[in-house]
């Protein structure tokens, strides 16, 4: 942490005292401190959106399992199991692109939709999603957990970063 840049300080900071620990997610991205201040200010906005804690991470594990970020699904199988309280019937159905809960169902179809098509759905994509009980900001904020989740991909698919979760790898799904 001392290593980072002093603009990033404060930021990594905040996430030690929010978490207990400083992830090697945010070491990374605190590289610069741009990119930190942007990827800590998208994800706290969408913590106080609409959608419960338990559909984000949902779509956080239905996203890494198709950029098959092994990092990702590392760290939100365990987030997932200890904060969001998914058991692992769920992550496991989450991690295939579904849910076993209706309406969270509906969310992570469209997130996975989203995340393949990249962007390029249907109207009856959104259709569907909004017949499951979605109302029109619920699905931009879907949307920008599929941006939000496949950038943090991204990021450590290029960056090669060391898991500091318990390991789960994309390969892992049946």
């Amino acid at each position: 942490m001392n290593d980072a840049p002093v603009a990033s300080q404060p930021l990594l900071n905040a996430v030690q005292k929010q978490l207990g620990v400083v992830p090697n997610l945010f070491r990374l991205v605190a590289q610069s401190p741009a990119a930190l201040e942007g990827y800590l200010g998208m994800s706290g906005a969408l913590t106080k959106g609409a959608l419960p804690a338990q559909t984000r991470e949902r779509i956080a594990l239905a996203v890494a399992q198709i950029n098959g970020c092994d990092y990702c699904l590392s760290a939100h199988t365990y987030l997932g199991a200890n904060l969001a309280h998914l058991d692992a019937a769920e992550i496991m159905a989450n991690r295939r692109g579904g849910s076993t809960d209706p309406k969270a169902d509906a969310a992570v179809r469209f997130a996975v939709k989203v995340a393949q098509a990249r962007g390029h759905i249907s109207d009856d994509d959104v259709r569907a999603v909004k017949l499951a009980g979605y109302d029109d900001g619920q699905v931009i904020e879907i949307v920008q957990h599929v941006a939000l989740n496949t950038w943090t991909n991204y990021i450590n698919s290029v960056a090669l970063t060391e898991i500091d979760f318990p390991i789960v790898t994309a390969a892992q799904v049946a």
